[in-house]
């Protein structure tokens, strides 16, 4: 029979317990704080996203071992603190499941997964409520989210009361105003006009994303890693021909490698 210890979580937990130990731990983790190590939180997080889209199981497990470390990492800073610890944590997220899975744990019936989406958002203003929020739809949307992804779900809590377009394509009159309205400020050049057009462009585009049914952070990344690759093939092909920075001629040159396969 295992002994506590011996389950990898324990031996997880008191890892991080000996790193930050003040007399025997590592100075870089003792002299960590919740700030400092929230910018690495969010970069496994993304890690692990990366891992998914490149279809790479073995990554995978890495990547999701490094985003276990960081929550542990903040239970035990935490735990340090009084505030509470890692079984805390883990209790919480359970209770969180079972409240709000009703129809899985207790007697209430969800057909679809567009109900049960109603329903979780429905769990969730209600738990905002009682913890003392105001009745917003928009409450509990996390600053920190990227800003594509936080333009979505507000758009998207804005349409659960009706504030929306009636389809995607009505989106697209919103994006040629707020192009037209770019193309006068730049006509002035003034800079903080001109970046609060550019975001009215990019929310209305996150916006046509969400009527699309299309994550707008995919579709971007998507677009990057295309045009990445599609460059950098652009960029052989000029080394090969000795095109060097004619404009023109690079222009072919995309045109060409789009054609490719």
């Amino acid at each position: 029979m295992e002994t506590p210890i011996d389950r990898p979580i324990d031996r997880l937990l008191a890892i991080m317990a000996r790193l930050r130990d003040p007399e025997r731990g590592c100075p870089w983790d003792q002299a960590q704080n919740f700030a400092t190590i929230a910018p690495y939180t969010i970069e496994e997080a993304y890690e692990v996203a990366d891992a998914i889209e490149r279809r790479d199981i073995a990554a995978l497990k890495d990547e999701l071992g490094d985003l276990l470390l960081q929550v542990v990492f903040h239970a035990r800073m935490a735990e340090e603190a009084g505030h509470f610890a890692f079984d805390d944590v883990a209790a919480a997220i359970s209770d969180k499941m079972v409240r709000r899975h009703p129809h899985v744990f207790g007697d209430a019936a969800i057909a679809s997964v567009a109900a049960q989406n109603e329903a979780w958002e429905a769990h969730k203003a209600a738990e905002r409520i009682a913890a003392g929020g105001h009745d917003s739809v928009l409450d509990g949307v996390a600053l920190a989210l990227p800003a594509l992804l936080r333009a979505a779900k507000i758009s998207r809590r804005a349409a659960r009361i009706g504030f929306d377009w009636p389809d995607a394509r009505a989106v697209l009159p919103k994006i040629a105003e707020e192009i037209a309205e770019l193309e006068a400020e730049m006509a002035g050049a003034a800079a903080p006009a001109l970046e609060e057009e550019m975001g009215d462009l990019l929310f209305a585009v996150a916006n046509l994303a969400r009527k699309l049914e299309i994550e707008p952070e995919t579709a971007l990344r998507r677009a990057t890693v295309k045009f990445e690759h599609r460059f950098r093939r652009v960029e052989t092909l000029a080394r090969e021909r000795d095109i060097g920075r004619d404009l023109d001629a690079l222009e072919a040159l995309w045109q060409e490698v789009k054609k490719e396969k």
